[in-house]
This record gives C-alpha cells, sequence and structure tokens, in this order.
C-alpha cells in the first residue's frame, strides 16, 4: 500500500514518545491522556502498515520502522522549530532573546556581558533563566534557549549543531570576615571551615583538585551549585569561601571581607553556547564578538564592542 499523506498530529505524538521515552512520558508533555497517545500510535501504524515500536522489558523501544520513522520525524520537527525561532528573533516589534545562565557562574560577570546584548537603538526583550549546565545544554537542544553562559564548553563532535565560544577566564581567590586567620596561605584554609563551588562544576572539581595537590587538611562545610548563595552563606557563617578575584575591587571594599589568598592555577572559564540556527541572531553575534578582556581582568568599565 502506497503512503500518499501523513496525519501529522499523529506523526508528532509518535516523535514525542520516542523523545520522552515512553507513552506516559509523552502525555505529561503534551497535556494529553495516555489512552490518546496510544490511540494517535495505533492509527499512524495502521496508516504505514507497520508496528512501530516493541516491547523491551517494561518499556518501549522503536521497531525497525519506527526508527526509520523517528529519523525523519526528528529532522521535520527540529527544522519547525528553528522556523519558530527565526520568526520570533525577526519581529520588528521586539527582538526576543532567551538566556539560560548556569548557576555557578558569577551573576556580577554575567550582567556585564549580556550588558553586550541590549544596544539603544534596538527594542530587545531579554529574558534569563538560572539552571545546571546538563539542563540548560538539555532546553537549547529543544529550542527553548537562544544561547547559554557556562563555565565549560561543549564538544561539537559529540552534540551536534552546538558550539561554544570562550568569552574568557577570570582568576579565583578565598574570601573571609574578621578576624582573619593567623597562617599563612593556603595553610589558612585549615583553620575555618570551607564553602566550595559544586563538583558538578568544572569550578569545583578544579578547587578539589587543588587542594589534594596542596595536601591540606580542610574541612569543607557545604558545596554550592549556586556562586549568590555561597557568598551570601559565606558572610553569615563566618566561613571561607571562593569567589573571583576582583571582588576584591568594588564588591568587597566597604566592608570586613578580604581576599586571604589567591589560586594559583585555578581560573572559573565563561562560554556561550548556542545552535546553529541561532548563528545570525544579533544579539547572540554581539556577545560573541565582544572583547571581554578587559572585564575578566578586573577593569569593569572596558568591555570593547564589535
Amino acid at each position: 500500500m502506497r503512503v500518499s499523506h501523513l496525519n501529522f498530529n499523529h506523526l508528532y505524538y509518535f516523535w514525542h514518545v520516542c523523545k520522552e521515552g515512553s507513552v506516559v512520558g509523552a502525555a505529561q508533555a503534551l497535556y494529553l491522556t495516555p489512552q490518546t497517545i496510544t490511540g494517535q500510535i495505533k492509527a499512524l501504524e495502521e496508516r504505514l502498515g507497520g508496528k512501530l515500536f516493541k516491547r523491551q522489558g517494561r518499556g518501549l523501544v522503536p521497531s525497525e520502522l519506527g526508527q526509520l520513522i523517528f529519523r525523519y520525524a526528528d529532522k521535520m520537527f527540529m527544522l519547525s522549530q528553528e522556523m519558530l525561532d527565526i520568526v520570533n528573533y525577526s519581529r520588528e516589534s521586539s527582538l526576543l532573546f532567551d538566556v539560560g545562565v548556569a548557576d555557578a557562574l558569577s551573576k556580577q560577570l554575567v550582567s556585564r556581558v549580556l550588558e553586550t546584548a541590549v544596544i539603544d537603538n534596538e527594542q530587545i526583550h531579554l529574558r534569563c533563566f538560572e539552571s545546571t549546565h546538563e539542563l540548560l545544554l538539555e532546553q537549547l537542544s529543544q529550542h527553548k534557549l537562544d544561547m547559554i553562559l557556562s563555565d565549560c564548553p561543549v564538544d561539537s563532535s559529540q552534540q551536534e549543531g552546538l558550539f561554544s565560544v570562550k568569552l574568557g577566564e577570570c582568576n579565583m581567590s578565598f574570601f573571609c570576615s574578621h578576624p582573619l586567620p593567623e597562617k599563612p596561605f593556603p595553610e589558612c584554609l585549615e583553620e575555618r571551615k570551607l564553602l566550595i563551588p559544586g563538583r558538578r562544576y568544572m569550578l569545583g572539581r578544579h578547587l578539589l583538585t587543588w587542594i589534594r595537590n596542596k595536601n591540606l587538611q580542610v574541612e569543607i562545610l557545604g558545596e554550592f551549585d549556586d556562586a549568590a548563595l555561597m557568598k551570601a552563606f559565606g558572610l553569615n557563617y563566618n566561613a571561607i569561601f571562593v569567589a573571583p578575584s576582583l571582588y576584591t575591587d568594588e564588591t568587597f571594599a566597604h566592608s570586613n571581607i578580604e581576599e586571604i589568598g589567591m589560586l594559583d592555577t585555578v581560573k572559573e572559564e565563561y562560554y556561550a553556547i548556542f545552535a546553529e540556527r541561532m548563528i545570525q541572531h544579533p544579539a547572540v553575534q554581539r556577545v560573541c564578538n565582544t572583547d571581554f578582556s578587559e572585564l575578566f581582568n578586573g577593569d569593569k568599565k572596558s568591555v570593547v564592542n564589535p
């Protein structure tokens, strides 16, 4: 039997079942009942003349026919999402720019990076979302974000269609409130409890390696995914915490917080990550083409725009 046309709603439901890994997951994502999804899949199978799924344990996996259909459906619906993205950011009334920010990054530096995306003669609608690097990548792949600011790049060979640009890196220091530890740095880190970035982030892992290499016997009170929360907790708990070294000049200038030592090899890196479809987005171009070297060296007023 020759298939002359398809019901694209049926194909869309099938695509979602493959993406979610189950009928229940697809039903939740589409706000439908599992029975509705199952009925639509059966209708598509009848139209195509074959089974699209097979049982594997308690779950479903695409059959050979299902794998073939999914490859084409995935390209179709990804292209449709790309079309909507282009329409959204090409509207004359407002330039929509959805940015995901890894929560471990310094919000002070992130805000300065995002300032370059906003220009006076362009009406832009900036929306920012915080989450983990992994969840933000997933949202970027699903066309829910235009760009990510994170602490590590992507491997384009492993994540097809995603690219990253390194914006810069900054020195990191240990800070604490008065009275200051008596021992010299880095032995002074053993005198108080320590707060560090979560080890799921590159900075947290590098910091733990640095501590081991220095043979320091530190007591880690907590690991924080959110940099701002770590700083606030450190101030209130009288603990030693990690923050960008440039905070010394402005953020802690009029407080009893002082830098007790700078990391000699560990730096926090900043990357812009975007999908290929967004390479022509004006705001993405401005962020990726801006020279942030002076900003990450500590001069907050010197950002060279393209």
